[in-house]
């Protein structure tokens, strides 16, 4: 059985403008205007490659950072664009009988499957497909961050050859990648890994972490921190519940806090906070010795907040002093 290896581009209608106050007849992420794909034999050796450009039918006017993007402009997809359904025709008969679709990352087989949905055309010959990253990274540094195609490249030490942000020339680098990798093996592995990137911190482990959990079905951000302060926040060596401090936010929904366990003194706790698909938070908590590196930028954190701290009590200060006697006394 082949791999297809797929990648897509896609318009996404500016905010606020006519096409994104359309309503369609089924939720789309984006509507598809470019698909490549790259044929890998059973033997994983590259093969031949497939390209089309997709006239899109209800964004029509690109959306001006997917142009610059891509390089594709409104009067090319208008020249060379052939309707979807046709594209979906030839793609197909290209494919052949049954395959297996590799993507890099997860978006694309959504967006693939949003967009048959949307003109009545079936999806159940996308069913088997695996997303890449996973299996480069149980194949090579187990982490569970989600690297970027040219990271990958990196590491295999290949040249880029083609465009980026090009459906064809993303999909080709990627079965480049992919011919490298036992994707037998992937595949059985597959569940493990996805289980591994879900309960993930994403790459953000640091020197120094001696404990990794995670929480689920948390109702919002401010349960799942009241959780992590709380009940959950419990000393790694005796189980006892420690006192926080603060939380202090981070980039990409993580916080840390500096927590000390009356016995065994202070833990460093980063936590990373995730919507699941029924709409609650998940949580991955990462505890750090109080040597670490991660406690170290918890330091210098607070220690850059204090001044502010002092600064914004003292004009709230100055602020009260010059209320009138009455108001003051208020």
């Amino acid at each position: 059985m082949d791999y297809i290896v797929l990648d897509m581009e896609w318009n996404q209608p500016w905010p606020g403008s006519p096409s994104a106050k359309k309503v369609l007849p089924v939720q789309i992420r984006g509507e598809i205007i470019q698909i490549g794909a790259v044929r890998i034999t059973e033997d994983q050796q590259v093969a031949d490659e497939f390209q089309v450009l997709v006239r899109p039918k209800y964004y029509r006017r690109l959306n001006r950072r997917v142009s610059k993007l891509t390089g594709i402009r409104d009067a090319r997809l208008k020249e060379e664009g052939i309707p979807f359904p046709e594209a979906m025709e030839k793609f197909r008969s290209w494919c052949g009988g049954e395959v297996i679709f590799l993507t890099w990352g997860f978006d694309d087989i959504t967006i693939l499957r949003e967009n048959l949905r949307l003109f009545g055309i079936g999806e159940d010959w996308t069913s088997r497909w695996f997303n890449a990253q996973m299996i480069f990274n149980k194949q090579t540094d187990g982490s569970t961050a989600q690297k970027a195609l040219k990271t990958a490249m990196e590491i295999f030490g290949i040249e880029a050859t083609r465009p980026a942000h090009d459906a064809l020339g993303d999909a080709y680098h990627t079965a480049l990648i992919c011919a490298r990798l036992d994707l037998a093996r992937g595949a059985q592995e597959y569940g493990q890994a996805l289980k591994d990137h879900e309960n993930g911190f994403h790459g953000a482990e640091l020197p120094g972490c001696i404990s990794r959990k995670v929480f689920h079905d948390y109702a919002d951000k401010r349960a799942a921190l009241s959780a992590m302060a709380g009940a959950e926040n419990q000393c790694p060596t005796c189980g006892r519940q420690m006192l926080g401090s603060r939380w202090f936010a981070q980039p990409g929904h993580r916080y840390m806090d500096l927590a000390t366990c009356p016995e065994h003194g202070k833990f460093l706790i980063r936590v990373r906070l995730s919507d699941q698909a029924d709409g609650t938070v998940r949580v991955s908590r990462l505890t750090y010795e109080a040597t670490s590196e991660a406690a170290e930028a918890y330091a210098r954190r607070a220690e850059k907040a204090d001044p502010e701290e002092r600064r914004g009590t003292s004009r709230r200060r100055r602020r009260r002093s010059k209320l009138p006697p009455t108001e003051n006394k208020a």
